[in-house]
């Protein structure tokens, strides 16, 4: 990938997380994503152009609104670098491939909206993971390595296991073990990567999620505490897009299979 390629790429990037800004704010609240003009969530003043920049407005305001003083959370400017990596990272795993890497940074931004808003709100909106599901079974049609019976059977699995989970907790506890925003979640997720990556897609969130609960319980938490598990779901799915095959290659490696 050369730098002709990269910095357009990386620029459209930041703009994408500038946009993806707006939507993680305003879905959840049921807002428009595109209609009023951005403006300073603390006194409310329309934001000029110049205070839109990704990233560089961030740093020359030092992260505060520069009527009020109202700190600027760092997140905005993190997630507009996000938006940025993940142009860059989309054009890398389909090796120049502009169709490719568009339907990969698609994903790869759904995903990193989900899991903040999944955190922030403990929701995750039809709004992402429906059309997700849909764009992930559009691109088996023209991506060979996954294919369509691997990627209806992956949408099947994921949603599938995700719900049995909870229907099981449900029956055991009497109270919601798994929402229906991570059954839909994760058959957005299994047909964007196919039967094959279900399994450790799941598994690396369990991982990532326990970890999270322990740390809770030495902050004196009790073990009940709600976790947003769409927030571990979310980023799981991006490591298994970038290695799945060599982490599930090496898992079966060790028991010779």
């Amino acid at each position: 990938m050369s730098w002709i390629t990269a910095m357009p790429a990386f620029v459209f990037g930041l703009a994408a997380g500038s946009f993806l800004n707006v939507v993680i704010y305003r879905l959840p609240l049921g807002r428009s994503v595109v209609r009023p003009r951005s403006a300073c969530p603390a006194c409310g003043r329309t934001l000029r152009w110049f205070e839109n920049v990704p990233v560089l407005s961030f740093v020359l305001l030092r992260g505060r609104c520069r009527s009020c003083g109202a700190a600027i959370s760092p997140r905005y400017p993190v997630v507009e670098l996000l938006g940025g990596f993940f142009a860059l990272l989309a054009l890398w795993i389909r090796g120049g491939d502009p169709v490719g890497a568009a339907f990969v940074y698609t994903f790869l931004m759904a995903l990193l909206a989900v899991a903040m808003i999944d955190w922030d709100h403990r929701i995750i909106p039809d709004e992402i993971s429906l059309p997700l599901l849909a764009a992930g079974l559009a691109w088996s049609l023209v991506n060979p390595a996954l294919g369509p019976l691997s990627s209806v059977a992956g949408a099947l699995a994921g949603g599938g296991s995700l719900w049995l989970v909870g229907a099981a907790y449900r029956r055991l506890r009497g109270v919601e073990g798994m929402g229906g925003g991570d059954v839909k979640l994760m058959a957005m997720i299994g047909a964007w990567l196919g039967l094959g990556l279900v399994l450790p897609v799941i598994v690396l969130a369990s991982f990532f999620g326990s970890l999270y609960g322990v740390s809770l319980m030495r902050r004196g938490g009790d073990g009940r505490t709600e976790v947003a598990f769409g927030s571990f779901l979310a980023p799981a799915a991006g490591v298994c897009l970038v290695c799945g095959q060599a982490i599930l290659g090496w898992y079966l490696g060790r028991f010779g299979i």
